[in-house]
């Protein structure tokens, strides 16, 4: 699998056209400059070719980000095998244009320079000023009409060997870091994979958008989701989208860690966590910056946390530093344990040799007389582990009941921490009808 950067100054279209190539919305687009800071990739595939494209902030933007912006572009150009370097040539060549293409001379990786925003013929006459760049012939593009593109993969090609590697079938676990803004979820992420992949700053909001980072460990595929910081009310259009997205990563992965710190916990992270357990998602609620709480309050910390974090007890917790990596390994154990179970099927047999049991601690609901009698139980689906229950009559089960059982399912079947879900059938010889009367099958 071969990988390919798209780079360029803000606000020239590249996260544009980063969409159009994956053939998917997964770059925050904003007529803004500096909406993209971090390194994004994108698997697209193109006459038998998979290639890795990696959407890079906009270079030599001007703000405090610049720096930041460079570094990872240039950690990302190191694994490239070619370079597309987008302009937007109606405005003509910059000066931040030029020192992006003396940046890529020194870098020395085959470049492609791409003119885009040409969404018709007529505007070709404002390729010629780009041979002055030195890269040869331009590629001209509309990222939003989808113009050219095949020429610009035609030259991308070239620079690529032929792609026969053999890729494993097996889907890669994904795991999200969600969060209130500035908890710590780049850090982490970049403690767990053991590189600056992603943009740390003490700012909130330093992320904009999800960035996925692929990473093995131990034979084992991950996908490693960064996510934008969700508060309660978005400040500007952009960071709306970026919620939106963080949101979607949701209900796209495997398994959520849920970032908190110590003393900033409310309501906030509470529906955070009901909205991936909403989503069937497992949530490990991560304690960050635990090295800020001294050793004389750990206790008092642990007690306030417990009773903050009351309606979700049943989620896993872990405690983490990602200054000194501490629980970063306790982070990714508890989210495999997590994965498993969430993946994991229960023997018909054993569900109901169960189901008496519970019966007999928990006498079932009465409903005018009549009781709630649990008849069968199989497992329907994993991921997250369903159950179908047949009974007498469905109208007879209680919230207060249903609750029970989905506690006895995680304690009796080893489904803690993992979201399980129950569905009720009626069955027998009887069923009402439409006016209540009773009808026979």
């Amino acid at each position: 699998m071969h990988k390919v950067a798209i780079v360029g100054r803000p606000n020239v279209g590249k996260s544009s056209l980063f969409n159009r190539l994956i053939g998917r919305r997964e770059a925050v687009v904003a007529d803004l400059p500096g909406v993209t800071r971090d390194v994004k990739d994108g698997l697209m595939l193109y006459e038998n070719h998979r290639i890795v494209l990696m959407d890079t902030g906009g270079l030599w933007s001007g703000d405090e980000w610049e720096a930041s912006i460079r570094e990872k572009a240039e950690m990302a150009i190191e694994d490239a095998l070619a370079v597309i370097f987008v302009l937007d040539p109606r405005e003509g060549l910059t000066a931040a244009d030029y020192e992006v293409a003396d940046w890529l001379r020194r870098l020395g990786k085959p470049v492609i320079v791409v003119a885009n925003k040409i969404d018709s013929p007529k505007h070709d006459v404002y390729l010629a000023e780009l041979w002055g760049l030195g890269f040869g012939d331009p590629v001209g593009i509309s990222a939003e009409h989808a113009r050219g593109l095949d020429e610009l993969m035609e030259r991308v090609l070239q620079n690529l060997p032929p792609d026969d590697e053999d890729y494993p079938e097996v889907a890669p676990i994904r795991l999200s870091l969600i969060g209130r803004p500035n908890v710590g979820k780049s850090s982490l992420l970049n403690a767990i994979i053991g590189s600056e992949r992603v943009i740390v700053s003490d700012v909130p909001g330093t992320t904009r958008d999800t960035v996925d980072v692929e990473w093995n460990y131990g034979g084992q595929r991950f996908v490693l989701v960064d996510t934008a910081g969700i508060r309660k009310r978005p400040d500007t259009a952009v960071e709306e989208y970026a919620i939106q997205r963080s949101e979607t990563a949701i209900t796209r992965s495997d398994v959520i860690w849920l970032v908190v710190n110590a003393g900033e916990i409310g309501d906030h992270e509470l529906k955070l966590a009901n909205l991936a357990y909403d989503s069937g998602k497992p949530v490990i609620v991560v304690v960050n910056k635990w090295d800020l709480v001294p050793d004389k309050e750990l206790k008092a910390t642990e007690r306030f946390l417990d009773e903050k974090l009351a309606h979700i007890s049943f989620a896993p917790r872990v405690y983490t530093s990602a200054v000194n990596d501490y629980g970063i390994h306790d982070m990714l154990a508890e989210a495999m344990k997590l994965y498993n179970k969430w993946q994991s099927r229960i023997a018909t047999s054993e569900l109901n040799r169960w189901l008496e049991i519970w019966q007999m601690r928990q006498r079932t609901p009465n409903f005018q007389g009549r009781s709630l009698k649990m008849l069968f139980m199989t497992q329907a689906e994993t991921a997250p582990p369903t159950f179908v229950i047949f009974c007498n009559n469905d109208a007879f089960v209680t919230r207060a009941y249903e609750n029970f059982l989905q506690n006895r399912i995680r304690e009796d079947l080893e489904l803690a921490g993992v979201p399980v879900r129950i569905v009720w059938r009626a069955r027998g010889a009887f069923k009402k009808g439409k006016k209540g009367e009773e009808k026979e099958d």
